[in-house]
C-alpha cells in the first residue's frame, strides 16, 4: 500500500525492447497538437460561456417580483385632493400657493343681505341652497369672507404681515400672497357658525355643529375643503375654507391650476 493506502499499479513492460522505447508506453497514441485555428475555436466557445454564466446569473439576482407602484393619490375626496398632493416648490407656485385670476365684477352675486359677501353666480346659487339645507336641520352656515380683489390681498397679506412682525414664509401659512388667493375666484368662501361667533376664522370651528353638518354635506353641493390637516403644500389647516368645484370653470380653476408653468 502507498501513503494514501491506494495499491501501487504495476506497468509491465516487454522483455524485448524496441527502439529502446518500453512496448506498454508505445502501446499510448500520443494526440496531435491542435491547430491554431481550433485553438481559437475553443477559446472563442470558452469566452462565450462564460459571457452567458455571467448573464443567468445577473437574472437570478434579479428581484422575483417588482416593488410595488404607489400612486400619486389613490383616490379623491374633499379631505384630499390632487392639489394637495404637490410639494409647495411646485413650478407655478408662490410659498406653497398657486395663481389665480381675478374674477370679473359682472360675474358676482351677494350672499348675505348687506351685500358684504360676494361669490360667483353659481357658487352663489349653491352655497345659498346649501345654506337652506342647513338651517332647517337647525345649523346657521355664516358667510364671513367671499371674493376678495388683488388688492385686498395685498393688505391681507403684506400689511398685516407688517403689523406682526412675520416673516414672508409664516404669512403664507395663514394667506395666500396677492395674486395667489383663492378668493380671487370668486368660488371661495370662509365659512363660521352662526351660534359660534368665537370660532370665526379659529381652528375650533371643527368642533362646532356647523363644520361637523360641512363634512357631511358639503360635497352634495359641490363644496370641497381647501387646506385639510397635514396638507403636503405647508398651508395651515382652516376648517373654515371651502371652494366650489361644481361645474367644468371651476374644476379647471382649481384642478388645472397646478400645472401651469
Amino acid at each position: 500500500m502507498s501513503k494514501a493506502g491506494l495499491p501501487k499499479k504495476s506497468v509491465h513492460f516487454s522483455s524485448a525492447p524496441i527502439g529502446d522505447i518500453p512496448e506498454a508506453k508505445r502501446d499510448i497514441p500520443h494526440p496531435p497538437s491542435p491547430s491554431p485555428a481550433t485553438r481559437w475555436g475553443r477559446l472563442g466557445w470558452g469566452v462565450l460561456g462564460l459571457a452567458i454564466a455571467l448573464l443567468l446569473g445577473a437574472l437570478t439576482r434579479l428581484p422575483s417580483t417588482p416593488a410595488p407602484i404607489t400612486p400619486l393619490n389613490a383616490s379623491l375626496g374633499w379631505e384630499q385632493t390632487v392639489q394637495e398632493s404637490l410639494p409647495p416648490s411646485a413650478p407655478g407656485t408662490l410659498l406653497g400657493h398657486f395663481p389665480y385670476s381675478e374674477i370679473s365684477r359682472n360675474l358676482l352675486m351677494p350672499i348675505v343681505a348687506d351685500g358684504s359677501v360676494l361669490m360667483h353666480r353659481t357658487a352663489a346659487e349653491r352655497f345659498l341652497q346649501m345654506s337652506a339645507a342647513a338651517r332647517r336641520e337647525g345649523i346657521i352656515l355664516r358667510p364671513l369672507s367671499g371674493f376678495r380683489s388683488v388688492a385686498d390681498q395685498e393688505y391681507i397679506f403684506f400689511d398685516m404681515k407688517a403689523q406682526l412682525g412675520e416673516q414672508a414664509t409664516q404669512r403664507a401659512e395663514i394667506a395666500a400672497p396677492p395674486g395667489y388667493s383663492e378668493h380671487h375666484t370668486g368660488y371661495a368662501l370662509d365659512i363660521g357658525d352662526g351660534t359660534n361667533l368665537s370660532t370665526d376664522l379659529q381652528i375650533s370651528f371643527e368642533q362646532t355643529p356647523a363644520f361637523q353638518w360641512l363634512q357631511r354635506n358639503a360635497a352634495f353641493y359641490s363644496f370641497e375643503l381647501s387646506f385639510p390637516k397635514n396638507n403636503s403644500r405647508g398651508i395651515s389647516y382652516e376648517p373654515w375654507h371651502w371652494r366650489f368645484v361644481g361645474d367644468r370653470d371651476s374644476l379647471e380653476t382649481f384642478y388645472k391650476a397646478r400645472t401651469r408653468p
